[in-house]
Protein backbone atom coordinates (compact mmCIF):
# COMPACT_ATOMS: atom_id res chain seq x y z
CA UNK A 1 0.00 0.00 0.00
CA UNK A 2 1.17 3.52 -0.84
CA UNK A 3 0.63 5.97 2.28
CA UNK A 4 -2.28 7.40 1.74
CA UNK A 5 -4.02 4.10 1.61
CA UNK A 6 -2.48 2.96 4.89
CA UNK A 7 -4.03 6.25 6.13
CA UNK A 8 -7.33 5.20 4.43
CA UNK A 9 -6.92 2.17 6.08
CA UNK A 10 -6.68 3.13 9.67
CA UNK A 11 -9.74 5.04 9.65
CA UNK A 12 -11.47 2.09 8.37
CA UNK A 13 -10.43 -0.06 10.77
CA UNK A 14 -10.25 2.63 13.43
CA UNK A 15 -14.20 2.82 12.99
CA UNK A 16 -14.94 -0.51 12.63
CA UNK A 17 -13.20 -1.70 15.68
CA UNK A 18 -14.37 1.45 17.85
CA UNK A 19 -17.42 -0.71 19.23
CA UNK A 20 -15.46 -3.47 20.36
CA UNK A 21 -12.93 -0.62 22.26
CA UNK A 22 -15.88 1.15 23.87
CA UNK A 23 -16.67 -2.00 25.33
CA UNK A 24 -12.90 -2.87 26.49
CA UNK A 25 -13.12 0.95 27.79
CA UNK A 26 -16.07 0.52 29.85
CA UNK A 27 -15.30 -2.96 31.10
CA UNK A 28 -12.13 -1.41 32.56
CA UNK A 29 -13.80 1.99 34.04
CA UNK A 30 -16.29 -0.40 35.70
CA UNK A 31 -13.07 -2.71 37.35
CA UNK A 32 -10.81 0.03 38.10
CA UNK A 33 -7.57 -0.70 40.43
CA UNK A 34 -5.42 1.62 42.43
CA UNK A 35 -1.51 1.67 42.13
CA UNK A 36 0.54 -0.91 42.12
CA UNK A 37 -3.06 -3.35 42.69
CA UNK A 38 -3.84 -3.63 38.73
CA UNK A 39 -3.59 -7.45 38.63
CA UNK A 40 -7.17 -8.35 37.16
CA UNK A 41 -6.03 -5.16 35.15
CA UNK A 42 -2.94 -6.75 33.73
CA UNK A 43 -4.32 -10.05 33.46
CA UNK A 44 -7.48 -8.64 31.06
CA UNK A 45 -4.93 -7.13 29.16
CA UNK A 46 -2.46 -10.02 28.68
CA UNK A 47 -6.08 -11.76 27.58
CA UNK A 48 -6.55 -9.46 24.68
CA UNK A 49 -2.89 -9.48 23.52
CA UNK A 50 -3.70 -13.37 23.62
CA UNK A 51 -6.62 -12.80 21.37
CA UNK A 52 -4.57 -10.81 19.16
CA UNK A 53 -1.47 -13.05 19.06
CA UNK A 54 0.51 -10.38 19.97
CA UNK A 55 3.54 -12.26 22.53
CA UNK A 56 4.33 -10.47 25.95
CA UNK A 57 6.26 -10.50 29.15
CA UNK A 58 3.94 -9.89 32.43
CA UNK A 59 5.23 -9.02 35.77
CA UNK A 60 7.42 -6.31 34.46
CA UNK A 61 7.54 -3.75 37.88
CA UNK A 62 5.45 -6.33 39.32
CA UNK A 63 1.73 -5.70 37.25
CA UNK A 64 3.70 -4.19 34.01
CA UNK A 65 3.27 -5.35 30.61
CA UNK A 66 5.41 -5.28 27.50
CA UNK A 67 4.17 -7.00 24.23
CA UNK A 68 5.97 -6.43 21.23
CA UNK A 69 4.89 -6.45 17.14
CA UNK A 70 7.64 -6.92 14.90
CA UNK A 71 7.38 -5.95 11.22
CA UNK A 72 9.46 -6.56 8.27
CA UNK A 73 13.12 -6.45 9.24
CA UNK A 74 12.27 -6.13 13.20
CA UNK A 75 15.55 -5.20 14.18
CA UNK A 76 16.07 -2.28 11.76
CA UNK A 77 14.41 0.29 14.22
CA UNK A 78 12.28 0.22 17.50
CA UNK A 79 9.77 2.41 18.79
CA UNK A 80 7.95 2.29 22.26
CA UNK A 81 3.97 3.30 22.46
CA UNK A 82 3.08 3.58 26.18
CA UNK A 83 -0.11 3.51 28.21
CA UNK A 84 -0.89 3.67 32.05
CA UNK A 85 -3.45 1.52 33.94
CA UNK A 86 -3.89 2.68 37.34
CA UNK A 87 -6.95 4.75 38.83
CA UNK A 88 -7.36 7.10 41.72
CA UNK A 89 -8.99 6.50 45.00
CA UNK A 90 -12.27 8.73 44.30
CA UNK A 91 -15.62 7.49 44.54
CA UNK A 92 -17.77 8.10 41.56
CA UNK A 93 -21.16 9.61 41.18
CA UNK A 94 -21.54 9.16 37.91
CA UNK A 95 -24.72 6.83 36.81
CA UNK A 96 -23.91 5.36 33.64
CA UNK A 97 -24.06 0.99 33.42
CA UNK A 98 -20.29 1.46 33.13
CA UNK A 99 -20.00 3.30 36.53
CA UNK A 100 -16.98 1.57 39.00
CA UNK A 101 -17.83 -1.38 40.71
CA UNK A 102 -15.00 -0.78 43.27
CA UNK A 103 -16.16 1.47 45.85
CA UNK A 104 -13.97 4.38 46.38
CA UNK A 105 -11.81 3.40 43.33
CA UNK A 106 -12.22 5.27 40.06
CA UNK A 107 -10.62 5.93 37.00
CA UNK A 108 -11.02 9.69 36.96
CA UNK A 109 -7.73 10.51 35.09
CA UNK A 110 -8.93 8.43 31.91
CA UNK A 111 -5.86 6.04 31.91
CA UNK A 112 -9.05 2.84 31.09
CA UNK A 113 -8.92 5.01 27.46
CA UNK A 114 -5.26 4.84 27.63
CA UNK A 115 -5.44 0.93 27.67
CA UNK A 116 -8.47 0.46 25.50
CA UNK A 117 -6.94 3.34 23.27
CA UNK A 118 -3.47 1.32 22.68
CA UNK A 119 -4.77 -2.07 22.93
CA UNK A 120 -7.05 -0.73 19.39
CA UNK A 121 -3.30 0.51 18.20
CA UNK A 122 -2.46 -2.78 18.44
CA UNK A 123 -5.15 -4.71 17.16
CA UNK A 124 -4.51 -2.28 13.82
CA UNK A 125 -0.48 -2.31 13.85
CA UNK A 126 -0.55 -6.15 13.98
CA UNK A 127 -2.84 -6.76 11.20
CA UNK A 128 -0.37 -4.05 8.97
CA UNK A 129 2.80 -5.35 10.11
CA UNK A 130 3.63 -6.32 6.40
CA UNK A 131 3.61 -2.72 5.70
CA UNK A 132 6.33 -1.27 7.79
CA UNK A 133 9.83 -2.37 8.93
CA UNK A 134 11.27 -2.34 12.69
CA UNK A 135 9.52 -3.18 16.00
CA UNK A 136 6.62 -1.52 18.03
CA UNK A 137 7.18 -2.24 22.00
CA UNK A 138 3.83 -1.48 23.56
CA UNK A 139 3.94 -0.70 27.42
CA UNK A 140 1.39 -1.08 29.84
CA UNK A 141 2.72 0.77 33.28
CA UNK A 142 1.38 0.23 36.86
CA UNK A 143 1.43 2.97 39.11
CA UNK A 144 1.50 6.66 37.05
CA UNK A 145 -0.54 8.11 39.53
CA UNK A 146 1.78 7.25 42.95
CA UNK A 147 5.45 7.72 43.73
CA UNK A 148 7.94 6.38 42.90
CA UNK A 149 6.08 6.06 39.74
CA UNK A 150 5.78 2.81 37.67
CA UNK A 151 7.87 4.38 34.38
CA UNK A 152 11.11 4.38 37.08
CA UNK A 153 10.33 0.95 38.57
CA UNK A 154 9.99 -0.62 34.38
CA UNK A 155 12.95 1.47 33.13
CA UNK A 156 14.75 0.15 36.39
CA UNK A 157 13.57 -3.47 34.94
CA UNK A 158 14.59 -3.00 31.54
CA UNK A 159 12.11 -1.36 29.64
CA UNK A 160 14.41 0.93 27.84
CA UNK A 161 16.68 -1.67 26.55
CA UNK A 162 17.11 -4.88 24.32
CA UNK A 163 17.32 -2.90 22.11
CA UNK A 164 16.71 0.95 23.23
CA UNK A 165 13.84 2.48 21.38
CA UNK A 166 14.55 5.06 19.18
CA UNK A 167 11.91 7.05 20.89
CA UNK A 168 8.61 6.69 23.16
CA UNK A 169 5.23 8.15 22.65
CA UNK A 170 2.17 8.19 24.90
CA UNK A 171 -0.98 9.75 24.36
CA UNK A 172 -3.42 11.45 27.58
CA UNK A 173 -6.88 12.87 27.45
CA UNK A 174 -7.71 16.18 28.31
CA UNK A 175 -10.90 17.40 29.37
CA UNK A 176 -10.79 20.90 28.61
CA UNK A 177 -10.15 19.51 24.57
CA UNK A 178 -12.91 18.40 22.46
CA UNK A 179 -12.91 15.34 21.15
CA UNK A 180 -11.83 14.54 17.56
CA UNK A 181 -8.94 17.11 18.34
CA UNK A 182 -5.17 16.48 19.26
CA UNK A 183 -2.85 18.69 21.57
CA UNK A 184 0.20 19.51 21.06
CA UNK A 185 3.27 21.07 22.88
CA UNK A 186 6.92 21.07 22.49
CA UNK A 187 9.60 21.20 24.44
CA UNK A 188 9.19 21.24 28.50
CA UNK A 189 5.65 20.88 28.55
CA UNK A 190 5.17 19.73 32.43
CA UNK A 191 6.36 20.21 35.61
CA UNK A 192 8.21 18.46 38.16
CA UNK A 193 6.83 17.61 41.05
CA UNK A 194 7.62 17.37 44.59
CA UNK A 195 5.96 15.99 48.22
CA UNK A 196 6.67 18.54 51.20
CA UNK A 197 6.14 17.17 54.58
CA UNK A 198 6.09 19.63 57.71
CA UNK A 199 5.95 18.71 61.35
CA UNK A 200 5.95 21.82 62.98
CA UNK A 201 6.51 20.77 66.92
CA UNK A 202 6.01 23.28 70.11
CA UNK A 203 5.02 22.75 73.57
CA UNK A 204 1.00 22.18 73.66
CA UNK A 205 -1.37 22.66 76.55
CA UNK A 206 -4.93 24.27 77.61
CA UNK A 207 -5.52 27.03 74.95
CA UNK A 208 -7.04 29.34 78.05
CA UNK A 209 -3.21 29.58 78.88
CA UNK A 210 -1.64 29.97 75.72
CA UNK A 211 1.61 32.10 77.73
CA UNK A 212 2.27 29.03 79.04
CA UNK A 213 2.41 26.98 75.71
CA UNK A 214 4.46 27.03 72.49
CA UNK A 215 1.76 26.84 70.16
CA UNK A 216 2.76 24.58 66.96
CA UNK A 217 -0.79 26.38 65.07
CA UNK A 218 0.56 29.92 65.63
CA UNK A 219 4.09 28.52 64.11
CA UNK A 220 2.53 26.55 61.16
CA UNK A 221 0.21 29.37 60.00
CA UNK A 222 3.43 31.60 59.83
CA UNK A 223 5.20 29.22 58.14
CA UNK A 224 2.39 28.38 55.36
CA UNK A 225 2.52 32.41 54.67
CA UNK A 226 6.17 33.02 54.54
CA UNK A 227 6.78 30.13 52.34
CA UNK A 228 4.72 31.71 49.43
CA UNK A 229 7.42 34.34 49.30
CA UNK A 230 9.50 31.80 47.79
CA UNK A 231 7.71 31.81 44.68
CA UNK A 232 6.63 35.61 44.75
CA UNK A 233 10.25 37.07 46.01
CA UNK A 234 12.46 34.29 44.90
CA UNK A 235 11.64 32.18 41.32
CA UNK A 236 12.54 33.21 38.84
CA UNK A 237 9.66 34.55 36.26
CA UNK A 238 10.40 32.96 33.42
CA UNK A 239 10.57 29.86 35.59
CA UNK A 240 6.85 29.12 36.04
CA UNK A 241 6.37 27.84 40.27
CA UNK A 242 3.59 26.76 42.45
CA UNK A 243 3.84 26.00 46.21
CA UNK A 244 0.85 25.03 47.11
CA UNK A 245 -0.22 23.20 50.90
CA UNK A 246 -2.99 20.92 51.28
CA UNK A 247 -3.28 19.29 54.39
CA UNK A 248 -2.73 20.73 57.53
CA UNK A 249 -3.41 18.53 60.58
CA UNK A 250 -3.72 20.12 64.35
CA UNK A 251 -4.77 17.23 66.56
CA UNK A 252 -5.93 19.37 69.40
CA UNK A 253 -9.83 21.56 70.45
CA UNK A 254 -11.43 24.43 70.96
CA UNK A 255 -9.75 24.53 73.97
CA UNK A 256 -6.31 21.98 73.68
CA UNK A 257 -3.37 23.21 71.52
CA UNK A 258 -1.43 20.08 70.37
CA UNK A 259 1.69 19.59 70.54
CA UNK A 260 2.86 19.19 67.30
CA UNK A 261 0.89 20.51 63.47
CA UNK A 262 1.44 18.52 60.27
CA UNK A 263 1.36 20.21 56.73
CA UNK A 264 1.73 18.90 53.68
CA UNK A 265 1.83 20.24 50.41
CA UNK A 266 3.89 20.06 46.83
CA UNK A 267 6.12 22.68 44.76
CA UNK A 268 6.12 22.41 40.98
CA UNK A 269 8.76 23.77 38.44
CA UNK A 270 10.78 23.60 35.24
CA UNK A 271 14.02 24.11 36.43
CA UNK A 272 16.36 21.08 38.05
CA UNK A 273 19.12 24.19 39.36
CA UNK A 274 15.80 25.98 40.81
CA UNK A 275 14.11 23.36 42.22
CA UNK A 276 17.08 22.07 44.52
CA UNK A 277 17.82 25.55 45.50
CA UNK A 278 13.65 26.23 46.11
CA UNK A 279 13.91 22.53 48.36
CA UNK A 280 16.91 24.73 50.69
CA UNK A 281 15.01 27.71 50.93
CA UNK A 282 11.74 25.89 51.77
CA UNK A 283 14.13 23.71 54.32
CA UNK A 284 16.11 26.98 55.96
CA UNK A 285 13.03 29.18 56.21
CA UNK A 286 10.33 26.71 58.20
CA UNK A 287 13.16 25.64 60.51
CA UNK A 288 14.20 29.17 61.02
CA UNK A 289 10.39 30.65 61.77
CA UNK A 290 10.04 27.60 64.07
CA UNK A 291 12.84 28.33 66.05
CA UNK A 292 12.36 31.83 66.50
CA UNK A 293 8.93 31.04 67.74
CA UNK A 294 10.35 29.12 70.45
CA UNK A 295 9.51 25.70 68.56
CA UNK A 296 10.98 23.66 65.70
CA UNK A 297 10.53 22.22 62.65
CA UNK A 298 11.38 18.73 60.93
CA UNK A 299 11.45 19.00 56.76
CA UNK A 300 11.16 16.21 54.66
CA UNK A 301 10.33 17.00 50.58
CA UNK A 302 10.25 13.70 49.10
CA UNK A 303 11.69 13.84 45.18
CA UNK A 304 8.93 12.97 42.85
CA UNK A 305 8.96 13.18 38.88
CA UNK A 306 10.91 15.37 36.99
CA UNK A 307 9.67 17.55 34.39
CA UNK A 308 7.86 16.27 30.96
CA UNK A 309 10.27 17.28 27.99
CA UNK A 310 8.34 17.01 24.74
CA UNK A 311 11.30 15.98 22.20
CA UNK A 312 11.10 19.06 20.02
CA UNK A 313 12.12 17.29 16.39
CA UNK A 314 9.71 14.16 17.50
CA UNK A 315 6.94 16.25 18.56
CA UNK A 316 6.92 18.75 15.60
CA UNK A 317 6.47 15.44 13.54
CA UNK A 318 3.23 14.12 15.49
CA UNK A 319 1.81 17.27 15.07
CA UNK A 320 2.61 16.86 10.98
CA UNK A 321 0.87 13.61 11.40
CA UNK A 322 -2.32 15.20 12.98
CA UNK A 323 -2.62 17.86 10.48
CA UNK A 324 -2.53 14.89 7.66
CA UNK A 325 -4.46 12.69 9.44
CA UNK A 326 -7.38 15.06 11.50
CA UNK A 327 -6.86 18.33 9.21
CA UNK A 328 -4.94 21.40 10.82
CA UNK A 329 -8.18 22.64 12.58
CA UNK A 330 -7.95 19.78 15.04
CA UNK A 331 -4.53 20.03 16.04
CA UNK A 332 -4.11 22.34 19.11
CA UNK A 333 -0.89 23.88 20.10
CA UNK A 334 -1.18 23.18 23.85
CA UNK A 335 0.17 25.33 27.13
CA UNK A 336 2.48 24.68 29.61
CA UNK A 337 1.04 22.59 32.19
CA UNK A 338 1.90 22.69 36.15
CA UNK A 339 0.19 19.05 36.43
CA UNK A 340 3.11 16.20 36.17
CA UNK A 341 3.59 12.79 35.11
CA UNK A 342 5.43 10.37 34.99
CA UNK A 343 6.03 9.54 31.64
CA UNK A 344 9.18 12.91 32.06
CA UNK A 345 11.07 9.72 33.61
CA UNK A 346 11.05 8.10 29.79
CA UNK A 347 11.80 11.83 28.71
CA UNK A 348 14.84 12.35 30.44
CA UNK A 349 16.22 8.90 28.85
CA UNK A 350 15.55 8.81 25.56
CA UNK A 351 13.65 11.19 22.68
CA UNK A 352 9.56 11.06 24.59
CA UNK A 353 6.79 12.65 23.14
CA UNK A 354 3.40 12.65 24.94
CA UNK A 355 0.55 14.49 23.06
CA UNK A 356 -3.10 15.07 24.11
CA UNK A 357 -6.38 13.40 23.25
CA UNK A 358 -9.67 15.52 23.20
CA UNK A 359 -12.74 14.02 25.11
CA UNK A 360 -14.70 16.90 25.99
CA UNK A 361 -17.87 17.26 24.59
CA UNK A 362 -20.42 20.07 26.05
CA UNK A 363 -23.59 19.08 24.17
CA UNK A 364 -23.18 15.44 25.87
CA UNK A 365 -22.54 17.19 29.31
CA UNK A 366 -18.93 15.82 29.26
CA UNK A 367 -17.16 18.77 31.07
CA UNK A 368 -16.02 17.59 34.23
CA UNK A 369 -12.11 17.62 34.95
CA UNK A 370 -9.35 15.04 35.67
CA UNK A 371 -9.59 13.49 39.23
CA UNK A 372 -12.96 14.40 40.01
CA UNK A 373 -15.75 12.20 40.74
CA UNK A 374 -17.59 13.06 37.85
CA UNK A 375 -15.14 12.67 35.07
CA UNK A 376 -16.38 10.82 32.01
CA UNK A 377 -15.35 10.90 28.24
CA UNK A 378 -16.92 11.14 24.88
CA UNK A 379 -16.33 7.52 24.07
CA UNK A 380 -15.82 8.85 20.47
CA UNK A 381 -12.45 9.91 21.69
CA UNK A 382 -11.36 6.00 21.21
CA UNK A 383 -11.67 6.58 17.25
CA UNK A 384 -9.28 9.26 16.71
CA UNK A 385 -6.68 7.75 20.09
CA UNK A 386 -6.54 4.13 18.28
CA UNK A 387 -6.21 5.23 15.23
CA UNK A 388 -3.67 8.24 15.12
CA UNK A 389 -1.62 6.49 17.23
CA UNK A 390 -1.25 3.71 14.63
CA UNK A 391 -0.69 6.24 12.27
CA UNK A 392 2.57 7.82 14.08
CA UNK A 393 3.89 4.49 14.24
CA UNK A 394 3.88 3.69 11.13
CA UNK A 395 5.12 6.80 9.51
CA UNK A 396 7.74 6.67 12.47
CA UNK A 397 8.91 3.36 11.70
CA UNK A 398 8.56 4.21 7.64
CA UNK A 399 10.56 7.70 7.10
Amino acid sequence: MNIAELKQTIKKLSAEYLAEFIAIRRHLHQHPELSMEEVETAAFIASKLDEYHIPYQKGIAKTGIIATIEGKNPSLKTIALRADMDALPITEINKTEYTSANPGVMHACGHDVHIASLLGTAKILNGMKQQFSGSIRLIFQPSEEKFPGGAFMMINEGVLKNPEPANIIAQHVLSSLDVGKIGVHSGKYMASTDEIYLTVKGKGGHGATPELNVDPVVIAAHIIIALQQIVSRNASPVIPTVLSFGKIAANGRTNIIPDEVIIEGTIRTFDEKWRAEAHQKITKMAQSIAEGMGGSCNVFIDNGYPYLINNEALTNRIQAYAIDYLGKENVEQLDLRMAAEDFAYYSQQIPASLYRLGIRNESKGIVANAHTSTFDVDEQCLETGIGFMAWIAINELNQ
